[in-house]
């Protein structure tokens, strides 16, 4: 549903953005050519891993899997700029991605993906599929960040398959000073908070402090994936807009459908 640049159906619309730096300007940019204000909070900062010994372990031995799963867009920037300094992808590794965002950082490499859910964008959708539903004896190597859930290679070792992970990077929640966003959040300019993932939502309200709970309690909220909704009404927060994913389009195409009615 994208609408023309310069548009103008955004106008009087302020979106708080609080995906890390380094990718947030090319969302930022197509908010502003519909018209909308953008602030920019990043709530996640991306850096190198405490402990690099799982990603070179991977790398080393990347010819011995049968399926290499990258868990973001995070995962694929930082893992194959490790893979690509040190070798080329072996071609009889396919690969699998939850997210069309992940495909997209993956075609910046020269790479393409060869499973991916088609609607819903989690490990569970990941998991219905055929490919993922026979893996006895498969070595599936997981490349993601610090931490996060442990549903997906659960589910594949109690299917048989031999999974090990390979943390890319870590996640930190950055130092920003609130008080300007929280002036701007007062004074009613900010109508919609996106949000990419439950640990983006848990530091936001961590930066924000108590100040800042019932600002974002009575703010629209626009999330990237159907396992967030929950998270988010638990919290107390009105019912967010969902995104189909979390590609800058699919995210614009949710505030237009928002701002349009139609949603």
């Amino acid at each position: 549903m994208t609408g023309p640049a310069g548009s103008g159906v955004l106008k009087g619309i302020g979106v708080l953005v609080t995906r890390p730096r380094h990718q947030a300007q090319p969302l930022c940019e197509l908010i502003e050519e519909h018209g909308g204000t953008v602030f920019r909070f990043p709530v996640l900062e991306i850096g190198e891993p405490a402990d690099s010994r799982t990603l070179s372990q991977a790398i080393e031995n990347l010819e011995t899997f049968d399926w290499a799963i990258f868990i973001s867009a995070n995962a694929v920037e930082k893992a194959m700029t490790a893979i690509l300094a040190r070798r080329n992808w072996p071609v009889a590794v396919r690969i699998a991605t939850i997210g069309r965002s992940s495909t997209e950082a993956l075609s910046d490499f020269g790479l393409s993906t060869d499973l991916q859910p088609q609607q819903r964008f989690n490990s569970e959708a990941l998991l219905e599929l055929p490919e993922m539903q026979h893996v006895e004896g498969q070595r599936i190597v997981i490349f993601r960040g610090n931490g996060g859930r442990e549903h997906l290679a659960e589910t594949l070792r109690a299917r048989g398959a031999l999974v090990q992970y390979a943390e890319a990077y870590q996640r930190f929640r950055p130092q920003n000073d609130s008080g300007d966003l929280l002036r701007h959040w007062q004074r009613g300019e900010i109508d919609v908070v996106l949000i990419n993932s439950e640990a983006s939502l848990h530091n936001l309200i961590a930066m924000l402090g108590e100040a800042g709970r019932a600002l974002l309690a009575g703010t629209r909220m626009l999330v990237v994936s159907e396992r967030m909704i929950p998270i988010v009404e638990s919290l107390g927060i009105q019912a967010p807009l969902l995104a189909a994913d979390a590609t800058d389009a699919a995210v614009l195409d949710a505030l237009l459908a928002w701002r349009t009615g139609s949603r």
